[in-house]
Formats: C-alpha cells, structure tokens, sequence
C-alpha cells in the first residue's frame, strides 16, 4: 500500500503568486507600454486624440536633436529635454559625491573600536532625521529661507556677504547648489545607517588581527573596510543613482513658475520634463515615453558603470615558466 503524501510544495506558489500578480500589472507591463509608445506617435491636437501611428523613431530623434535655421543642419543634443537630463546630472552629482564620502566619513568613525565616540545613538538619530521629513516640506522650508524676503538672504545682505539686489531665485548657480544641498542633506543619513550596518557585518577578528600587527585605522579602513565594504557600496552607489536621477518633488517645489524650474528652466529635471509632455493641455504620450526609455538607457549605463567599478577583480595568476 503506498502512503498518501502532503506536497507543501504548492503553498509556497500560493504565498509567492501575490507578488508575481502585482508586478506583471503594475510595473512589467507599464514598462513594456512605455516601449511601444515611444515608437508611435499619439498625441491630442486640438482636444482631439490622433490616431495612434508607427513613426519608427521619430520621437527619439525629435528629442536629441533640432534643426539649424541659420545653417539648415542639424544640432544634437541642445534641446529642452536633453537639457532637463544635463540639468539633473548636474544636481545629481553636487548632491551624490558629498554624500557618499561623508557617509563613509561617518559610519568608520561610528564603528571605530578605538575613537568610540559618545552618544552615538544621539547623533545617528538627529543625521537621520532629515530623511523622516517629507520632501515637500523641506523645499517650502527652504525657499522661504533662501527666498527674496528670507532670514538667511537679510541675514547675508546686512553682513555684506552679498549684494543688496542679489536674489538666490533668481541666480542659476544658487539654485542649482541648494537643490543640490537640500538632496544631499535628505539622504546622507540614510546613506549612512546602510553603510554601518555592512561594516557591523564584517567580521571583527579581522580587524583585532590588523590591530595586533600595528596597522592603523586608515590601514585598516582602506585595506578591510572598503574592500569588504564593496557589495554594499554597489548597492548604495546603484540605488542613488536610479533615485538621483528620478529627482522630482524637491526641484518641482522649491522654485518654480507654471510648473518649469527656474529661473531659466535650470532647475527643470528629466522627470519634469516627462509630467510636461504627457500632463499639458496637449499631451504627447509618444515623446514623454521617448524620454522615459532615454532616461532608462542613462541610468542602465551609470549602474553599469557602478558594477564594473565595484566588482571584485580576481587576481591574475602567473603561469610558472619550465626551463
């Protein structure tokens, strides 16, 4: 007689089809969506839908490129949504750089067995804290700060530090820093908690040993730390990438007219860019996916290059030479 078995095997199916189900609906299928709208042109002219068409890639090129007037060539890459992608690289890295070096910075000092600073918790709470905050509510902070009227521009005008007539709004380079600041001062605590809990996974024999030989803790930090460090680092480097260059809710409230960045669209992110073309009163579905897809391809190449950077390199093995 043979003995009926319970397969527990197909509740795991169960409890894992959710997930599945919702991914297909939600993300795969929005992606694949945006694929083909890039390749087809669909737009409203007039409050009328046109009919939706293949133009191949018209709404790519239409993007990168524009045509000279004066010359009646063609100019690459100096259009409004090329721009907005130049605009967040740029805000981007004013806001990554500084922020993985001093969450780096930190999270050694945090885990130093030697330094062992007091009230650690204190002070991980209060660089965390910025990251609690909503987004919103820390760009009206600042741009009532930083605005015309603002305690910091009186504040800076009475000492003379700058002119009477200057305004932060107004200047490109002041808007773009703060921008900068305010992202970088919203993640660097996030940035850190993630790089501290890698340290604490490394094992501390390893650093009693590098005690014991005399070696410092720049040594140690730059000949264990890091290198063991690399797998969350790539993370970190990768996930700030896709999120930096996604910025929206801070650009889109701390200075604009209209909904366009300003002064002079220098605050106008990629993002932007993608809610103008498919959220006025003449949307075209077909090249705010076109950005999306460019969008796509600048971040799969930065992640990409992230990998390659992190990746552990084996060492390249000397054939012995027979004489």
């Amino acid at each position: 007689m043979k003995r009926k078995t319970v397969e527990y095997g197909k509740y795991g199916y169960i409890f894992i089809a959710p997930f599945f189900i919702v991914f297909l609906l939600f993300q795969l299928y929005p992606l694949l969506y945006t694929f083909y709208l890039s390749f087809v042109e669909y737009r409203m002219t007039q409050g009328k839908w046109c009919e939706p068409k293949f133009c191949g890639f018209d709404n790519f090129m239409s993007i990168l490129t524009k045509k000279d007037f004066k010359s009646g060539g063609t100019i690459w890459f100096d259009t409004l949504p090329m721009n907005s992608i130049k605009n967040t690289i740029v805000m981007w890295i004013i806001n990554f750089i500084p922020q993985i070096l001093l969450a780096l910075l930190l999270s050694s000092w945090f885990t130093d067995t030697v330094v062992k600073l007091k009230g650690q918790g204190a002070f991980k709470v209060m660089m965390f804290l910025p990251n609690i905050i909503t987004a919103s509510s820390i760009a009206i902070l600042f741009y009532n700060l930083f605005g015309n009227s603002g305690p910091i521009t009186l504040m800076l005008r009475n000492l003379g530090i700058i002119d009477k007539n200057f305004s932060f709004l107004e200047s490109k380079a002041a808007t773009v820093g703060i921008i900068g600041f305010m992202q970088f001062w919203m993640w660097y605590g996030n940035t850190m908690i993630v790089l501290i809990a890698g340290i604490l996974g490394i094992n501390p024999s390893l650093y009693e040993a590098a005690m014991v030989d005399g070696a410092s803790s720049k040594q140690q930090f730059f000949s264990i730390t890091m290198p063991l460090l690399k797998p969350i680092l790539q993370f970190t480097l990768v996930t700030s990438a896709i999120g930096g260059l996604q910025m929206f809710d801070i650009p889109s409230l701390y200075n604009v007219a209209q909904g366009i960045g300003q002064p002079g669209r220098i605050s106008h992110t990629v993002t932007m860019t993608i809610k103008e073309y498919a959220f006025s009163q003449n949307p075209d579905y077909g090249k705010a996916a076109a950005i999306s897809i460019i969008l796509f391809i600048f971040t799969l190449a930065i992640s990409l290059l992230f990998f390659a950077l992190t990746r552990d390199r084996e060492p390249k093995q000397k054939h012995a030479v027979i004489r």
